[in-house]
This record gives structure tokens, C-alpha cells and sequence, in this order.
């Protein structure tokens, strides 16, 4: 039995709540919740007697988690990202575009090696990320990543001072430039790019487009890639989560997956 403990509560982790069990086949379960301070019995309430809220990652980890799931933002990861792997746990980072923070990267990198435990990053919202990895040991040459939302995604971020969400008539790309930028820069809606990042060129030539379109419904993710071994190119249409619309349902059943594998006989 995997014991996992979340970090945050927000749309990933109450689907992790709602469907690890059932979808690992009673292989994983949440052993605890870690959420912000002042919010305990809030959450507590909401999640229920059967799994404990705590405020302190101490106390999570008391719980005896073989893996930690960050499902809380980039500020989660920076502030807890290390010490998890310090304790002897496995951590699960879901905000990917975090690790576009190199120093943070490093660090956290450091601190797995030295406690001998790992970091693993699931697919989230995209496919093809294993044939991206594939492509990359053969030579990529390049790799291009476009991510395309309805205007309401992109408020709140700084697509706000490059266009009119609330009035525009069709899709616009208002970002060109880095996946280290997109990351950075659009921290809940660019964590696919930070994951394409990762699989492929690195931060600083992975190609990134960011489009506002205000003829979709849905979360587009298209990736071009050209490599020594083959070319190929996807392109997936994600529904929005309802709890958050920045943010595809699909990751948080890329992230049940993931944990699944972890005890499953046959792990695909």
C-alpha cells in the first residue's frame, strides 16, 4: 500500500481524494493533508474524519507518507520541496514550472541524491512525454510548445497587460519567448511547459507560445517536435478543471496514475 500525504487543498487534491483508492485498485490512499494555517478545520470538515488536516509539514509527515504530492503552487514547492526529500520521502512535484527556478532546482536535486529518495514529475495535462524523452536520448533539434485557453484562464496573469481578455474576437498570442519564462511568468497556467521543458531541450530552447482564444471552451496543448530518431506532432484538448479552469481535469488523473505505478504489478 502506497501512503501518500498531500500538500495543499485545492481541485488536484480533492480528485486525489475522491478517486486514489478506488483507481490504484486499494493499492494507494491519503494518509494526510497538509493545508494552509487557519484553514484546518475547514478543510478537515470538508475532507472528513477519515484522513488528518494538519498545518504543519512535521505533523504530515508523522503520518508516515511514502510519498508527499505537492498539489499547492510553486510557493509550496519552494517552501517544502526539500525538507520532504530531507525526511527520506519521495516527492511528487505537481507545479512543475517551478523547477524553471534553477537555483531551486538544483536544490532540490541535491537533496534527493543525498537522501537517495526521488522526485517525480507526472505528465499532467499532456501526452507524448515518453516519446519526447525517447526523441531527446536520440538528438532533438527542436521542440515547440503552444498553449491555447479561453480568455477567463489567462485572468489574473500578466496576459492581463498585453491584451483585452474580456473583449477579444480572436485567438492572440501575447507570449513568444523561453519555457524558463513562460514558467516563470505564468506560474498556474505554464506548468506544461515546464514539463515539455524537462523532457526535452531544457528551460531555454523549448519554444513557447501562449494564446488567449475566445473560440474555445477547452485547454489545447500542442507540441512540434523534430529529433534524429523522428518527428512527430500532438495535439490534446483538455477539458478545464471545475474547481480550477486554469488548470486541465486530466492532470488530476495523470497524478492518480503515477502514484498507482508505484505499486502496481504491471505499471504503464
Amino acid at each position: 500500500m502506497i501512503r501518500v500525504g498531500l500538500i495543499g487543498y485545492g481541485g488536484i487534491a480533492k480528485t486525489l481524494l475522491r478517486h486514489l483508492t478506488t483507481a490504484s485498485e486499494g493499492k494507494a490512499e491519503v494518509v494526510g493533508v497538509l493545508c494552509k494555517p487557519g484553514r484546518q478545520a475547514t478543510v478537515q470538515e470538508a475532507v472528513g474524519v477519515e484522513v488528518p488536516v494538519v498545518e504543519r509539514l512535521e505533523d504530515l509527515l508523522v503520518l508516515s507518507p511514502g510519498i508527499v504530492s505537492e498539489c499547492a503552487g510553486h510557493a509550496a514547492v519552494r517552501e517544502f520541496g526539500e525538507a520532504v526529500l530531507q525526511s527520506g520521502t519521495d516527492l511528487m512535484v505537481i507545479s512543475i514550472g517551478a523547477l524553471a527556478d534553477a537555483e531551486l532546482h538544483d536544490r532540490l536535486k541535491d537533496a534527493a541524491t543525498q537522501s537517495g529518495r526521488q522526485i517525480l514529475l507526472p505528465a499532467g495535462a499532456i501526452g507524448a512525454v515518453d516519446a519526447l524523452v525517447a526523441a531527446r536520448l536520440s538528438g532533438l533539434t527542436k521542440v515547440r510548445y503552444c498553449s491555447r485557453k479561453p480568455p477567463g484562464a489567462w485572468l489574473g496573469t500578466l496576459a492581463e497587460s498585453v491584451c483585452d481578455l474580456d473583449h477579444l474576437k480572436e485567438a492572440t498570442v501575447f507570449y513568444r519567448g523561453t519555457a524558463r519564462e513562460a514558467a516563470l511568468h505564468y506560474p498556474k497556467n505554464a506548468n506544461v511547459a515546464a514539463t515539455v521543458a524537462l523532457a526535452g531541450l531544457g528551460f531555454d530552447e523549448t519554444e513557447v507560445e501562449l494564446c488567449a482564444d475566445p473560440h474555445t471552451s477547452r485547454n489545447t496543448h500542442e507540441i512540434e517536435v523534430r529529433a534524429k530518431a523522428g518527428s512527430f506532432q500532438i495535439e490534446l484538448e483538455g477539458i478545464p478543471s471545475q474547481e480550477n479552469p486554469k488548470t486541465s481535469a486530466l492532470t488530476a488523473f495523470s497524478v492518480i496514475r503515477g502514484l498507482a505505478n508505484l505499486d502496481a504489478a504491471i505499471a504503464i
